[in-house]
């Protein structure tokens, strides 16, 4: 009987969970609404905002009619644990950037990364409620392609922040901030991948900063689509806590018919990125200081070999992307042999 009562209780629980509901938001003397689960977050609550106003995360307010205490103004709050109503409206307090520059050095810089347990990442990636986030997520976030797909290609997913493009140091010219051999990287890697730019920013600042560079419009390459945060899901672990993270099984639901965890690589400064796909993510080294290591910093040129390498072969998932510097050494000293 008890277990029944258990049971019952538990089944409860999992209903208000995953009961679908639709919030309305009032800003600007407008009303938007939005849909949110229970076992999203305050945090996804506003990326469904920003993408109905374009008001970033990071510059929301919410203001609810009935007291709920601080638990709205903390980003890591289930849904479910607020006394939401459907029919009740809340406010939105926020404004839209209009200096797209000040987007991403206006954030908190993220230097305390991690890397979570063999068994704790497995856990994360099989979770069924972030197999239920990615599916909302493949559902509501649409990729706009920019050049069309190329069969029989593979797949490269890169970061733009630390990985392409030094976003904290100040230089007169954006050139000076990016990372060296990008082009002739990413004219490299376009033989055999197509190439999608997946940033935890807003899109305005994705397109702004690769128009900048010359990436979106360069005649030696093509850039397939670009992803902001908004295709980003929030995941909970035991030991970090609330962090956002890249899925490629999005990328992977969309194109069907093009890439899967086979034939696809990402590169992020950040391996948190990684943990809904971590045999596919490749941890680069973070471009910083752009002024002063500017000369000596040659990843993009060694990760080219092993891009390349690397797409001679079958699987991409099978490999251990941890040790793709010695796996470059190693070819070096092969062909040097022969």
């Amino acid at each position: 009987m008890g277990e029944e009562r258990a049971s019952s209780s538990s089944s409860s629980l999992m209903a208000t969970m995953e009961e679908e509901m639709t919030l309305t938001v009032k800003w600007s003397g407008k009303e938007y609404t939005v849909r949110v689960c229970g076992d999203d977050t305050v945090g996804e609550l506003k990326r469904r905002i920003c993408q109905v106003t374009e008001v970033l995360p990071k510059r929301q307010k919410l203001l609810y009619p009935k007291i709920v205490g601080p638990k709205l103004a903390d980003d890591s709050t289930l849904i479910s644990q607020l006394p939401f109503k459907s029919s009740v409206k809340m406010t939105m307090i926020g404004t839209v950037e209009d200096d797209l520059i000040i987007d991403p050095v206006d954030s908190p810089e993220i230097v305390d990364d991690f890397e979570l347990g063999q068994d704790e990442a497995v856990d994360l990636k099989d979770k069924e409620v972030n197999k239920q986030k990615l599916r909302r997520r493949i559902d509501q976030y649409k990729i706009k392609v920019r050049n069309p797909c190329r069969k029989g290609k593979k797949l490269l997913v890169l970061d733009i922040d630390y990985t392409l493009f030094d976003h904290r140091s100040t230089a007169e010219n954006p050139l000076q901030l990016m990372r060296p051999y990008l082009h002739d990287f990413l004219t490299a890697a376009y033989a055999e991948y197509d190439i999608m730019i997946w940033s935890a920013t807003s899109m305005k600042w994705v397109e702004l900063k690769m128009g900048q560079l010359g990436v979106l419009n360069n005649p030696n390459y093509k850039i397939t689509a670009l992803l902001d945060h908004l295709a980003m899901i929030t995941v909970q672990s035991e030991s970090r806590g609330v962090f956002d993270c890249k899925p490629l099984g999005l990328i992977w639901a969309h194109f069907p018919e093009y890439y899967n965890s086979t034939n696809t690589i990402m590169f992020d400064d950040l391996r948190r990125n990684f943990v809904m796909n971590p045999q596919n993510g490749l941890t680069i080294r973070p471009f910083r200081k752009a002024h002063a290591n500017r000369e000596n910093d040659k990843e993009l040129v060694k990760l080219t070999q092993y891009l390349l390498s690397i797409a001679e072969g079958g699987d991409l998932s099978a490999l251990d992307h941890r040790s793709w510097e010695s796996f470059v050494e190693d070819s070096s000293k092969r062909r040097r042999r022969v």
